[in-house]
C-alpha cells in the first residue's frame, strides 16, 4: 500500500459528503501542528499528480505554515523543505529520515471526515474557508440567509463554514443550492435559527 494511502481515502469521503477541506492534528518532537486538507478547485493550479493539497499549520503560531500538494507517494516538495519546517535533524541517510518521518505522519491522516471537531480546528477551518471565499476570517456571526440571483449555487466554502458554525441552521437549507448564509464580524448582529428563517421567508 502507498505510504499515504489515507489521503486516497480521505478525499474519496470529502467528495461524497461534499466536504472541501478536513482538519486533524500532528504531533512531532513534542510540537503541535494543525493539517488542512484541501480537495482542489476547478480553479487552482492543481500539480500534475497532485491528490490534495495540504496547509500544515505550527499550532503555537498558525501564521508559520507550509502549503504543499500530497498523492499517495509522500509530500510532494523537496526534502529540504520539510527538514527546515519540521525541523528534521540531517544525516547521510536523510532519504531513510524522510520515509520514516512519511510513515509516522501517515499515522495521522484519517480516512474520513470527523464531524466532532474541537472548537481550535473549526476556528483554523473557518478561517481558511472564509478566505477561500474571499472573506474576513472575522465574519463567523450568522445574522441572515439569502437567495443568490439567477439561481447561483452557494459556494463550497459558504457551505462547509455553516456546516461548522451553524448545524441546525444548515440543515434546513442543506439541499437548497441557491441559499447562501451571510456573516458579521460583530456578535450584536448575530440571530437565532429562529429569527433567521422567519426573516427569509418574510423576504421571499
Amino acid at each position: 500500500m502507498n505510504i499515504f494511502e489515507n489521503f486516497r481515502v480521505l478525499k474519496q469521503d470529502m467528495e461524497n459528503h461534499g466536504w472541501v477541506i478536513e482538519a486533524f492534528q500532528f504531533i512531532y518532537k513534542n510540537r503541535d501542528y494543525i493539517v488542512l486538507a484541501k480537495l482542489y478547485q476547478k480553479d487552482d493550479r492543481k500539480p500534475k499528480y497532485a491528490l490534495l493539497q495540504v496547509e500544515i499549520l505550527k499550532k503555537n503560531d498558525i501564521n508559520d505554515n507550509l502549503t504543499i500538494p500530497v498523492n499517495t507517494n509522500g509530500f510532494m516538495t523537496d526534502a529540504k523543505t520539510l527538514r527546515e519546517f519540521f525541523d528534521i535533524d540531517y544525516s547521510e541517510n536523510i532519504g531513510d529520515i524522510l520515509r520514516q518521518f512519511n510513515e509516522y505522519f501517515s499515522t495521522f491522516i484519517p480516512t474520513q471526515v470527523n464531524l466532532a471537531k474541537s472548537q481550535e480546528l473549526k476556528v483554523v477551518m473557518t478561517n481558511s474557508l472564509s478566505k477561500s471565499d474571499s472573506q474576513d476570517p472575522s465574519k463567523i456571526y450568522c445574522f441572515s440567509i439569502k437567495r443568490n440571483p439567477d439561481t447561483e449555487k452557494r459556494t463550497p466554502f459558504n457551505d462547509n463554514k455553516s456546516r461548522l458554525l451553524r448545524p441546525s441552521l444548515y440543515v434546513k437549507f442543506k439541499d437548497d443550492h441557491t441559499v447562501s448564509f451571510c456573516y458579521s464580524s460583530k456578535k450584536e448582529k448575530e440571530k437565532t435559527d429562529g429569527e433567521i428563517i422567519n426573516n427569509f421567508s418574510n423576504n421571499s
